[in-house]
């Protein structure tokens, strides 16, 4: 009996021991909160109902698949319009004693008003020094001075599993704490808007509110600026992302300087390398980023980069995903040369190319109608000669012609009625006749290349031609 007593004596203690061990090995956050919180501040800004801004542009319930900005209560104004305002709330941080404030572009973007709420529940209006859409920066400036500040990290340094913290206010509720790990950086979120960010992933609950609030390390630096959200909901579900603070101070600089931030740029559309690529253009791998158009008199057009070209390396930095390309040549100083490895017919060259400024203007979106016609090919796709009417809806210079209908292994591509086809491979397709010309001798199993338009998106798309009838698998 003494012994059976003596025994659970033991695991009681054991346990207790085990228990305290793993407490104290948990982060304590106090000393951080206490020390930073003072610096973090709500941002609430007011638009008028006749001002046009992203607020009010994106209905959670009609995009449910992608990453939401946050904002405060009100961010969504009432269907049917109305007079009255548009108000979002979101965070910031203050950097400087002299009232500078960090936060995200669109909590501001398209405001008449701005006003910055302080931790001693000071409401003071902001003056909106400069914003940048494509890191979704802003920098503000009220009139204050001795004031709190955080200190700034390196963001370069995080790696995944790492604790960081977040202070913000969600859904109004101000210097709210969470915390979590980083979950990856560099991450690309996909969007042509922000293709010059290498996101921050982490598991840190963020939720409306949050965003343009800092997220520190556990030595309680800055290392990033909650910004967006993947959700379905519009609520927290476990992935959140921040924007480098390196990149975040990087537009700072520029806007107090220049007004504007500059970037790099080469002068091509790339996209992914898919294995149905690997196969058509005889590469060994997916790594790299397939150029799909190169703009003429551009720094690549001038360096004899072509369509159909594999980016493999930018300045001895090797392109694994064709989401770093667009990071790299980003952050190159306009008007420096670069060196750019490229894989082409089964060799590859290198090749220097003088990389521009990126311009501030943007596409705009065209459509073309539906027709119907009968499938002359093995890929199952009919097209038909673009009337001058398409050609002017679309904006289109190049020559190029629409399809019509798909049958066959066209159907289990990305294609649709209505896309138009510039090239085939390498060739280009000025007329209907040119494109069937073109894909008259696919043999079974060979992989094509379509450049396509749609809308203002070019890319390439991979058909495989399926085998002759008899061999078609039941």
């Amino acid at each position: 009996m003494q012994t059976k007593v003596t025994a659970r004596i033991a695991f009681v203690f054991a346990f207790v021991v085990a228990a305290s061990a793993a407490h104290a090995d948990l982060p304590d956050f106090t000393q951080l909160v206490e020390k930073n919180a003072p610096a973090v501040v709500n941002v609430q800004a007011t638009q008028s109902d006749e001002s046009t801004s992203a607020l009010g542009d994106i209905d959670d319930q009609d995009v449910p698949e992608i990453f939401k900005r946050f904002f405060g209560p009100g961010a969504h104004p009432p269907h049917g319009g109305g007079g009255g305002e548009r108000r979002s709330l979101g965070s910031g941080f203050i950097i400087s004693p002299d009232g500078y404030v960090l936060t995200n572009n669109h909590v501001v973007e398209g405001a008449d008003e701005v006003m910055v709420k302080l931790s001693d529940r000071r409401e003071l209006d902001a003056k909106v020094v400069g914003t940048d859409k494509e890191s979704d920066v802003a920098l503000l400036k009220i009139n204050a001075t001795g004031l709190p500040t955080v200190p700034l990290g390196d963001s370069s340094k995080l790696k995944p599993g790492q604790w960081v913290v977040a202070i913000g206010s969600p859904f109004g509720l101000d210097h709210s704490i969470t915390h979590g790990v980083v979950s990856y950086v560099g991450r690309s979120n996909g969007g042509a808007d922000q293709q010059y960010v290498p996101f921050i992933q982490t598991d840190v609950p963020i939720n409306r509110g949050n965003s343009g609030g800092p997220l520190f390390n556990l030595d309680g630096q800055v290392v990033g600026i909650n910004s967006q959200i993947f959700s379905n909901t519009g609520g927290y579900m476990g992935v959140s992302f921040a924007i480098p603070i390196n990149v975040a101070m990087s537009t700072v600089d520029q806007l107090k300087t220049s007004g504007h931030v500059s970037r790099g740029v080469i002068g091509v559309g790339i996209q992914p390398v898919t294995r149905d690529f690997v196969k058509a253009l005889g590469l060994p791998n997916t790594n790299g980023a397939l150029v799909l158009s190169v703009q003429p008199g551009s720094g690549a057009d001038k360096a004899g980069i072509h369509v159909q070209d594999v980016i493999l390396a930018y300045n001895g930095h090797p392109i694994e995903q064709t989401s770093e390309l667009p990071l790299l040549v980003g952050n190159t100083k306009p008007g420096s040369q670069a060196d750019v490895k490229v894989f082409r017919d089964g060799k590859t060259f290198n090749t220097q190319v003088t990389v521009g400024e990126l311009p501030h203007d943007k596409s705009t979106l065209a459509s073309v109608g539906n027709d119907t016609g009968k499938n002359h090919n093995r890929l199952g796709i009919s097209v038909e000669d673009l009337t001058a009417d398409q050609r002017k809806q679309l904006g289109l210079k190049e020559p190029g012609v629409v399809i019509s209908d798909i049958t066959g292994a066209a159907r289990r591509s990305a294609l649709q009625p209505g896309d138009v086809v510039l090239m085939v491979n390498r060739k280009q397709v000025k007329s209907s006749q040119d494109f069937y010309d073109a894909v008259k001798d696919v043999q079974e199993g060979d992989s094509t290349m379509l450049l396509v338009k749609r809308g203002d998106a070019t890319q390439f798309i991979a058909i495989a031609a399926p085998p002759a009838k008899g061999k078609e698998r039941g």
